[in-house]
């Protein structure tokens, strides 16, 4: 069984005996793989976001929190790839990580027969090209969750730097960019600034007051603009 396989069974059999925990020992034997590779593991499940966590005790080991997990899902391989190329398209913008994430969580909810097959059709897809090639700094991307005022230092299409104090209020994004929208205090007013151009960033403790970011406040015809849904 490979790293990839082995991954996907773990967290299935952490699933189907949640909320009890398996020992590394326990896990280790059932794929039979050493100790140290059954931590690791498990510490690469954590990092991509899969709510694992460990029960201390004699009695103790990993459990799966299913509160936080997506019961299997039904999807055919070619679902599973057309949501892969979807969120591949996602690279170089805010959401880049999250999207990375959300795959692997989709993946690993699917019975491992359909997972393999939709790996299997995955391979056989290939890309030339993409969309903007440069990636969004994590702390400008969670700018509009963490909701605190920003201090940047930034560079305008000429190259001439400038540190401005911002209250982050939308991300725009264009075929070639993406800019982080906020009400800038050294202009005083609302600003859009390209990302790749945000030269450093740091998250200040103040709240910014309440604002709403009005139409009239990109300066772009309302037909050209087009905001987001989930559904």
């Amino acid at each position: 069984m490979n790293r990839t396989d082995r991954l996907y069974a773990m967290v299935e059999e952490l699933r189907a005996v949640s909320p009890r925990p398996r020992s590394a020992r326990w896990l280790a034997g059932r794929f039979e793989v050493s100790v140290r590779t059954v931590e690791r593991d498990i510490s690469a499940l954590q990092q991509s976001g899969t709510p694992v966590y460990a029960e201390p005790g004699r009695t103790g080991g990993y459990c799966l929190d299913r509160s936080h997990t997506l019961p299997p899902v039904n999807f055919t391989a070619a679902e599973a790839v057309a949501m892969a190329l979807a969120l591949h398209r996602l690279d170089g913008t805010p959401f880049h990580g999250p999207a990375s994430t959300a795959l692997r969580k989709l993946v690993v909810a699917m019975p491992p027969a359909d997972a393999a097959a939709a790996r299997a059709l995955a391979g056989r897809i290939h890309l030339v090209g993409g969309g903007p090639t440069t990636t969004v700094p994590r702390v400008v991307a969670d700018a509009l969750e963490v909701r605190r005022v920003l201090r940047i230092r930034y560079e305008d299409r000429g190259g001439a730097p400038s540190v401005r104090e911002i209250e982050p209020l939308a991300f725009l994004g264009t075929p070639t960019s993406w800019y982080l929208v906020a009400y800038c205090r050294l202009r005083r007013s609302v600003r859009a600034f390209r990302t790749d151009r945000i030269a450093s960033v740091t998250v200040t403790a103040e709240v910014p007051p309440p604002r709403t970011l009005e139409p009239d406040d990109l300066d772009i015809p309302d037909h050209v603009v087009h905001s987001l849904t989930l559904s």
